[in-house]
């Protein structure tokens, strides 16, 4: 979608499948299987985009989820794409696998194993060096959540990665960006409001993130729609001392500086990172204040509360302007032979990017 990222199509058929799309897991408008490289044994996530959705021309926003994973490649907390692949109806992006699952899965209450706030630092820091960089880029992701946000491994806990960029945008390439747009219970209140959204707006997401992580508890659902965007709307979070009993003053500090309904008022991402909760122990910042959070100085390093209810997104902005639909070349001659797709596998994550074109 952006013309400064140049986007590398390559273009291939549908990688052959015995069976079809048994046992695939979508939403409404994404389909993600796991897949194996033939040639190494490799396993990856390959997340099939339909290039038309509800009747309309889908690609430019194809395109500006490619550019993003492009410009971010060299992140190890954004998930790698390793390559893309065209068939008449669809977009194939062949992504890193993530072994450990979504960190939703450390949210629920039920949990036999309930990691340490230790463990919820390093997440929690990783989560934001990926975000210090699409910010440094002007990009918000607006879609963090629990089910966005994978790791590498479970036993031992891995690394962060962040998926799904469907609902991503390039700041400076919509003006004065409104949207209505995300998942209803991880609203911002300037998304509800209809304000101008900046980078803080997935600050809020992080605070939402960290609250889930530290009591196992959604700040802000509610009964209903209705109820949940009221609590969003007046910031009605329970800070009591039964919900926060096992969780640190730094902690709840943290949250309580990111749960702001101004967003003016929440720190950067750089800035979060050298709040006091995530300077305990010893770990190494990629990026501090004073420093670049880009890719290229990262690029060394080694490496459900509620059933969900999406909302529909606009632009108010030139996001969708005609000149930035590039067209895909329609020429699906080449049929790969580097991947193929077991249906005995299981599948390693339902991406939904709910929003229209």
């Amino acid at each position: 979608m952006y013309d400064d990222l140049n986007p590398k199509l390559c273009q291939y058929e549908h990688p052959s499948s015995k069976n079809g799309n048994v046992n695939s897991v979508g939403g409404r408008s994404a389909v993600v299987r796991k897949c194996i490289a033939k040639s190494t044994g490799q396993e990856y996530a390959a997340k099939f985009l339909k290039k038309r959705r509800r009747g309309q021309d889908c690609k430019a926003e194809i395109h500006h989820e490619i550019a993003v994973l492009e410009l971010m490649k060299s992140n190890p907390r954004i998930v790698n794409l390793h390559e893309v692949y065209e068939t008449a109806n669809e977009v194939i992006l062949v992504l890193e696998y993530a072994a450990g699952g979504e960190i939703f899965d450390l949210c629920v209450p039920d949990l036999d194993y309930r990691i340490s706030e230790r463990d919820i630092v390093r997440l929690v820091r990783q989560i934001l060096e990926g975000l210090c960089c699409l910010h440094e880029s002007n990009i918000v992701h607006l879609d963090l959540k629990p089910q966005n946000i994978l790791l590498s491994s479970i036993n031992p806990l891995g690394d962060v990665k962040i998926v799904d960029f469907g609902m991503s945008r390039k700041l400076e390439n919509c003006g004065e960006l409104r949207h209505i747009m995300g998942t209803t219970e991880y609203l911002a209140p300037e998304i509800l409001n209809y304000d101008p959204i900046t980078t803080a707006t997935d600050l809020w997401n992080i605070g939402v993130i960290s609250y889930m992580l530290l009591t196992q508890e959604s700040p802000f659902v509610g009964a209903d729609i209705q109820e949940t965007y009221l609590n969003i709307s007046q910031v009605n979070v329970d800070y009591s001392e039964e919900t926060f009993s096992s969780v640190s003053q730094p902690a709840k500090d943290f949250i309580q500086k990111l749960l702001i309904k101004d967003p003016e008022a929440r720190p950067t991402a750089a800035d979060c990172l050298s709040h006091s909760w995530l300077q305990q122990g010893e770990f190494t910042l990629f990026c501090g204040p004073e420093e670049t959070c880009c890719s290229s100085q990262m690029s060394g390093h080694t490496t459900k509360c509620s059933e969900e209810q999406n909302v529909k997104s606009s632009c108010n902005g030139t996001c969708s302007d005609k000149e930035d639909k590039e067209n895909i070349p329609e020429d699906n001659s080449t049929v790969s032979k580097r991947f193929r797709f077991d249906d005995s596998l299981q599948y390693p994550q339902d991406f939904i990017t709910d929003f229209v074109c």
